[in-house]
């Protein structure tokens, strides 16, 4: 085990979605976003937790994560965000994967192929209504919707499309967005294509646009217990679920001139008591946080001095008395009274607090702890 790691609080996630169950009321479906390692929560572990309490689907970005979750014992739907590419089709059909689709070269191959097996898959088409990001454009996709639906070995599943600003105060965009997606589905409608599943609503939506739930909703980063941005409304209390924790590596004091790291950034102005950390840019502590950002000593705010290294962090406990080798430093999460929020290290990087759980590296282990249920 490492002098650095990640704990992970699983109740945390638990009360999460089961507040996410409360506020949209008995009526969609749950869909649990996990791509990306879950954010960096372990995907696995929080799948299990959000299947338990009260999500039926999972969704990722790649088909890769949904084997990785089949092959480790998930059973319930998975949908892939990404269209598959040609390669992923056999692992598509082995695994039970639901793909999205938005474009017809897709679809046709993906009839072929899955025809030819003697088999059927059931698939999602993604309809882009503002988010200029993937989808078909909405001038196009009824037509579209109807093609798929008469293409050989394909049940058409679900529709959907993404909100670009459902997490933004002003209502505006979002409204534009949901009652062109609605529109495109009353006219599925009149044209007698049924299709079971309608969803759109992320966590920005899950939270301000009640008139988004449609039949599903697909929370993400509000499972791991923060908010999309500081202008979301947060009449739902969420609990955040992971806390990042490092040691006290050397002690050591300092004579004024001395410097710290690499470019002499850092110049003592009075003797100077450095704690060396083992946690570096290479585990996901950014460079960028060189002499900008705190973490927590004693249950007392610390400023990082010097440039962040690979491997090492240094910083400055000089007014914090009684900091002792091996002791323990959080760099995000709470100790004691004091905490570093992830929305307060994405502030000094000038990010998202989605970028900062992304960010930590697979060489920092997860600790689980807590119910999942």
């Amino acid at each position: 085990m490492r002098a650095t790691w990640v704990e992970i609080d699983l109740s945390a996630v638990a009360h999460n979605i089961r507040a996410v169950r409360r506020h949209v009321g008995p009526g969609p479906d749950i869909m649990a976003v996990v791509k990306a390692d879950a954010y960096g929560h372990g995907a696995l572990e929080v799948s299990r937790t959000a299947l338990e309490n009260g999500a039926s689907m999972l969704g990722v970005a790649l088909v890769q994560e949904a084997a990785e979750l089949r092959n480790s014992g998930i059973k319930a739907p998975l949908l892939v965000f990404g269209e598959p590419y040609e390669g992923e089709v056999e692992a598509i059909l082995r695994h039970g994967i639901t793909p999205v689709i938005y474009n017809m070269r897709t679809a046709n191959s993906l009839s072929g192929r899955v025809r030819a097996m003697g088999r059927s898959v059931p698939v999602h088409v993604k309809v882009d209504t503002g988010m200029g990001r993937v989808g078909v454009p909405m001038e196009t996709a009824l037509d579209f919707i109807m093609r798929v639906k008469c293409l050989e070995g394909l049940f058409l599943e679900g529709i959907c499309t993404h909100f670009a600003t459902s997490d933004e105060a002003d209502p505006s965009f979002t409204r534009e967005q949901i009652a062109a997606f609605e529109s495109l589905c009353k006219e599925l409608a009149l044209s007698g294509i049924n299709v079971p599943l309608q969803h759109a609503a992320n966590s920005g939506a899950v939270l301000q646009h009640p008139d988004t739930h449609l039949n599903m909703v697909r929370p993400g980063i509000m499972l791991y217990g923060l908010y999309p941005s500081r202008e979301t409304r947060k009449d739902i209390e969420l609990r955040p679920a992971m806390r990042w924790v490092t040691h006290v590596a050397q002690l050591k004091t300092i004579p004024p001139g001395c410097t710290v790291s690499y470019g002499r950034t850092f110049c003592a102005r009075r003797p100077t008591t450095v704690a060396t950390l083992p946690v570096g840019y290479a585990d996901g502590y950014p460079r960028r946080l060189s002499n900008i950002s705190q973490v927590l000593a004693g249950q007392r705010r610390a400023p990082v001095i010097g440039r962040v290294c690979m491997d090492l962090t240094m910083i400055d406990v000089t007014d914090i008395p009684g900091v002792t080798l091996g002791e323990e430093v959080i760099l995000m999460g709470r100790q004691g009274r004091a905490e570093i929020t992830a929305d307060e290290m994405a502030g000094w990087l000038g990010t998202v607090n989605y970028e900062v759980l992304t960010g930590i590296g697979k060489r920092v282990p997860r600790l689980y702890q807590g119910a999942s249920s």
